[in-house]
Order: structure tokens, then C-alpha cells, then sequence
């Protein structure tokens, strides 16, 4: 083989393996779009958590309430408040009387929908607020 022949081959013969500045820029566009697509979706999905851990406490406190009631037919003196949710983003508060209750679930940051910052139950089951969080 002639040297000229050689190194044509060595230079224009094989193909160097590897990603292209435009290749590497279209993958990285890829990755943004999906994480814009993506993170708001987890952020949502985040705030329905914090907000089902209000409603979980506070169904928990109203069914204690109804079980005393049941046996001693009086709400007042059968739990003791104010207490956290289970993961301690509510905080909740409330006055037992003898024949009636409210509960209220209260989350003081913005990890949760400004309209479910505030959450109640009362002996009948009403809830508010109404849209949205329950």
C-alpha cells in the first residue's frame, strides 16, 4: 500500500464514534421540555398529599368523637386538642360541646392549595370547603 493510500484512509476512511454540539443541544431541549411538563405535575401531586394528610386527621378525630358520643353520649371531653396531622402539616383545633363539634385543620405555609389551607368537619359531616379539597 502506497503512503498516500494510507493516509487517505486514516483521515477520510473511519468514522470517529461520538455526539455533534447540535445533538447534544437537541437532548438537552428534550430534557427541558419534559421537566417543564413534569414538574408541575409533581408539585400537584405534592399538595394533594399535604392536603389528605389534614383530611386523614381530621376523619380520624371526628370518628374518636363519634365513638365517644356513641358510649357516652356527650363530644365534650373525649380528645384532646389542639394536635398535628400525622405528618404535621395541619395543625388542628377545634371545641367539643356536649351535643356539637367543629374541627378545623390549619396549614400556615404554601406547600398546599391556597384554597385548602383550611379544612373542617362537623358532627353532621359537612365540610368546607366545599371544591376542591375533599
Amino acid at each position: 500500500m502506497t503512503p498516500t493510500r494510507t493516509r487517505h484512509l486514516a483521515t477520510h476512511g473511519c468514522r470517529h464514534s461520538g455526539f455533534t454540539l447540535i445533538e447534544l443541544l437537541i437532548a438537552v431541549a428534550i430534557i427541558g421540555i419534559l421537566a417543564a411538563i413534569a414538574y408541575p405535575s409533581y408539585q400537584n401531586y405534592v399538595q394533594n398529599a399535604r392536603v389528605s394528610d389534614g383530611q386523614a386527621k381530621l376523619m380520624e378525630l371526628a370518628g374518636e368523637l363519634e365513638r365517644c358520643y356513641t358510649a357516652d353520649y356527650t363530644y365534650n371531653g373525649c380528645i384532646s386538642l389542639p394536635v398535628d396531622s400525622d405528618e404535621g402539616y395541619y395543625e388542628i383545633t377545634g371545641s367539643p360541646s356536649a351535643s356539637s363539634y367543629t374541627l378545623t385543620a390549619t396549614h400556615d405555609g404554601n406547600q398546599v392549595k391556597a384554597v385548602c389551607k383550611t379544612l373542617t368537619i362537623d358532627e353532621a359531616g359537612a365540610t368546607t370547603p366545599e371544591s376542591g379539597c375533599w
